[in-house]
């Protein structure tokens, strides 16, 4: 399966006016090179970066866009480029490319780079000239083989074409690129942890302060940005801030357009560009067009496996980090996933758990301990061998690896979920306590009988 084949993203009218990151995309899914990007308007911003802007005006442009990281966190663009150094004697600097899309359910970015290898290649070459960075790193997942492929088949057309190297275009700046494959390890999408898994580190997440900005990679200022992030510079350069603001729908306070998904046992699972501010609601009926016959939506995590659940009656939420928010957990990635109604949240719960205790990289106690601790609790409940206590316990848990709690975020997103899962189905836990007569668990071993009018 190709990935535009998972939704109607290619039946859609896609157009530069309203689609910055997907219009260029081919039906047949094949990448779009070199000739065919400068075809369809290609480096068209890179060339005007460099001839018309100045570094500190190309980073206060993405500034005044309200352009923010993509990957998760949300952190505005341009105030992050702001904090590098100004300092002209410190000539060595670094822009990576956060490539290492771990993240369950999300594949927004393998898209991007595997049918639009030259437009992260603009986007980091537009943000290197911001930043005054002379190399760059992708730093990409190592299972990604085919976007390693034609990452590398981009870069060196660019080369071949003076768009990376030496003097490029005859502006005087100079920009290397290269693709750093890595070894796989979910902590990684943390930017310390990537930097120092680039050195030939252990993947250990850095004390802050110092921030990469000042101390990065090999002791050099150094910014992280996101995939996704990067490929929405060009558009905004060739554009203007207001014609960014004002794709977003009326009420977010995000702005631009972001690639948002729909997974799990829904009619047309896939990703397509949406404008911040549409509703779950028309993401999961009229894209991803519902559930397949036979199933009712249980609940759903709106951006990846590290974001709470929250129930049918909140998709009216918008899509936008506020307006998640408002209905109690985070945007994320903004690729959701579908819970049915045969699903066992206990069993769905110990398989995420298990997922992040593997990952952790074990630098700090409550997450080391913690999240393996969580995962033998559920195992017992999920057997039905569990204590009341079981459940307290892992909500105690739920509330000592939260946000300021852990040397990282990678255990407060762990248990996010967790905790919202105890929130909307306890009865589900409650029935893993032994011994019990209580009906049968969804999803433990019985079929359910599905709702009239499913």
């Amino acid at each position: 399966m190709t990935l535009t084949s998972f939704g109607p993203a290619n039946r859609i009218a896609r157009a530069p006016e309203t689609h910055p990151l997907t219009w260029r995309l081919r039906d047949d899914a094949e990448p779009v090179w070199l000739e065919e990007y400068q075809s369809k308007n290609g480096y068209t911003a890179a060339r005007k970066a460099l001839a018309d802007f100045a570094p500190d005006d190309l980073v206060q442009s993405v500034k005044d866009s309200g352009l923010k990281g993509r990957g998760g966190a949300g952190f505005p663009t341009g105030v992050k480029w702001g904090l590098m150094p100004k300092d002209e004697s410190l000539n060595i600097r670094y822009l990576l490319c956060n490539a290492d899309e771990m993240e369950p359910n999300t594949w927004k970015d393998r898209l991007l780079m595997e049918q639009l290898p030259h437009l992260l290649i603009e986007g980091m070459l537009i943000s290197a000239r911001a930043l005054k960075a002379y190399r760059g790193y992708i730093f990409l997942r190592g299972e990604y083989v085919t976007a390693a492929r034609h990452l590398s088949r981009a870069i060196d057309e660019a080369k071949a074409a003076g768009l990376l190297g030496k003097n490029i275009l005859g502006s005087g700046f100079d920009f290397e690129l290269f693709v750093h494959t890595g070894a796989g390890r979910y902590i990684c999408g943390e930017e310390t942890a990537l930097i120092n898994s680039l050195e030939g580190r252990r993947a250990n997440p850095r004390s802050k302060p110092p921030f990469p900005a000042a101390v990065g990679v090999w002791g050099k200022p150094t910014c992280v940005n996101n995939v996704e992030t990067l490929c929405n510079v060009p558009a905004i350069v060739l554009n203007g801030n207001d014609w960014y603001k004002g794709l977003a729908r009326e009420g977010s306070d995000d702005h631009g357009t972001k690639l948002m998904g729909f997974s799990g046992k829904v009619k047309n699972p896939g990703l397509w560009e949406l404008p911040f501010g549409v509703t779950a609601r028309e993401l999961f009926e009229d894209y991803a067009g519902g559930m397949r016959d036979g199933y009712t939506l249980k609940c759903w995590q709106p951006g990846g496996a590290g974001t709470g659940f929250l129930l049918p009656e909140h998709l009216d939420a918008q899509m936008y980090a506020g307006g998640i928010g408002k209905v109690g957990t985070r945007m994320g990635t903004g690729l959701a996933m579908a819970v049915d109604h045969t699903v066992n949240m206990v069993s769905l719960l110990r398989n995420l758990e298990e997922f992040f205790a593997r990952e952790s990289c074990g630098w700090c106690t409550p997450c080391r301990d913690g999240l393996p601790w969580s995962v033998k609790l559920l195992h017992s409940l999920e057997k039905r061998q569990g204590t009341r206590e079981d459940i307290d316990t892992l909500l105690g848990l739920v509330n000592f690896l939260g946000p300021g709690k852990t040397f990282c975020a990678h255990a407060p997103g762990a248990v996010e979920p967790l905790g919202s899962a105890i929130k909307y189905f306890r009865e589900e836990f409650e029935a893993g306590v032994a011994p019990t007569s209580a009906a049968p668990v969804p999803g433990l071993g019985q079929p359910q009988p599905i709702p009239a009018g499913a």
